[in-house]
């Protein structure tokens, strides 16, 4: 651990004088690298030169303590050389953290793709809360909201709403968002007062600029049509509406939310962009999922991940066994809770990978 934590300190000194560089410094692309690079290490860095500088001033203690002959001066320096002692685990426990690889897209914006799945209406209701819920807490952030494409739903929700929060490390908060939710409740157009079981789907992607997933032009096929709204009526006669689809891979996108074709070009691209790099992603990971699965599991859309229920005010994540009694707080936006605890367990999970490679 020790040998990986000097390499990284020496890296940060060469950034610095990297980024002291004139060539670097009038070089836009690379200032911005080396500087991004620079501030991701810079707490490790930190908290490594404090250890270091613990554990010289824990060898000094030490060496006085065997030399030093008066009684009442010997227990003072024992009594400094057992708090340095006490913070060597502490700072160790910190670094083995910060040794865990960061996820390079959780300071990214995210686009969120919610859509009804089984259950008819209800599910589609059910999707539209969804993305009442992520609104409200992206609110409380201090994210901005922007809605990209919506199918809205004659009883209310949505069949599909797809739509971008910005703000930094939005993605680290939603990243585990991906999969199967399912609600259980008496749906509004249940008569009998019957528990419906119902489900919608949550895709979350990281938005991904061009100079992280390389898309030619050569290799998209933009097909352009008339937008409609519900029941196939009309709304725009012009051409407005884009369909985009990426040869290579088969990612298809269409956008008509809005009246301008450039515009809907700009939000087609920006969601093809994501989905192609996540399809790039999964499959550069598939091999290490057949292995390797983590504990708030695959991200796989499949996945049944967490149960709504209404009856007794339940949420419960499958995936870390989280069961909340507060189900009318959650559908508020108060995610803290839920996004915490698969935070920690994912950091969990990793720290032992990290341990079991040592």
């Amino acid at each position: 651990m020790f040998d990986r934590l000097q390499a990284v300190e020496d890296r940060y000194e060469r950034l610095n004088e990297l980024l002291s560089d004139p060539d670097i410094v009038s070089d836009s692309k690379k200032l911005r690298e080396y500087s991004k690079e620079q501030s991701d290490i810079q707490e490790m860095v930190e908290v490594y030169r404090v250890y270091k500088d613990v554990k010289q001033q824990l060898a000094d203690t030490k060496e006085m303590l065997e030399n030093e002959k008066d009684p009442e001066m010997h227990e003072m320096v024992k009594e400094e050389f057992n708090e340095l002692n006490a913070q060597i685990p502490e700072l160790e426990e910190r670094l083995r953290i910060l040794l865990i690889p960061k996820d390079p897209n959780d300071d990214k914006n995210v686009i969120m793709e919610i859509r009804g799945a089984a259950g008819g209406d209800e599910a589609n209701i059910f999707a539209g809360d969804l993305f009442r819920m992520y609104s409200k807490y992206a609110e409380t952030q201090g994210w901005k909201i922007d809605i990209m494409e919506a199918t809205p739903n004659e009883m209310g929700g949505y069949k599909e709403v797809i739509f971008m929060i910005n703000g930094q490390g939005a993605y680290s908060k939603f990243k585990f968002e991906n999969g199967a939710h399912r609600v259980q409740r008496v749906p509004k157009t249940e008569s009998q007062g019957r528990i419906h079981t119902s489900t919608a789907t949550v895709a979350c992607l990281p938005e991904v600029e061009e100079v992280d997933v390389e898309i030619h032009e050569k290799d998209i096929r933009v097909d352009t049509f008339a937008s409609s709204g519900a029941g196939g009526q009309s709304v725009n006669t012009t051409m407005s509406a884009v369909r985009m689809t990426h040869l290579p891979t088969g990612v298809v996108v269409s956008m008509q939310d809005e009246r301008s074709q450039i515009k809907n070009r700009e939000k087609a691209l920006k969601i093809l962009r994501a989905r192609v790099a996540d399809m790039y992603m999964r499959e550069a990971q598939a091999e290490v999922d057949a292995t390797r699965k983590s504990a708030v599991g695959t991200g796989d859309r499949s996945e049944r991940i967490r149960t709504y229920n209404y009856p007794q005010n339940r949420v419960t994540d499958h995936r870390i066994g989280l069961t909340i009694q507060k189900l009318d707080q959650i559908m508020e936006g108060k995610l803290d809770e839920i996004i915490d605890a698969l935070l920690l367990e994912d950091q969990a999970s990793k720290l032992e990978q990290l341990n079991d490679e040592a």
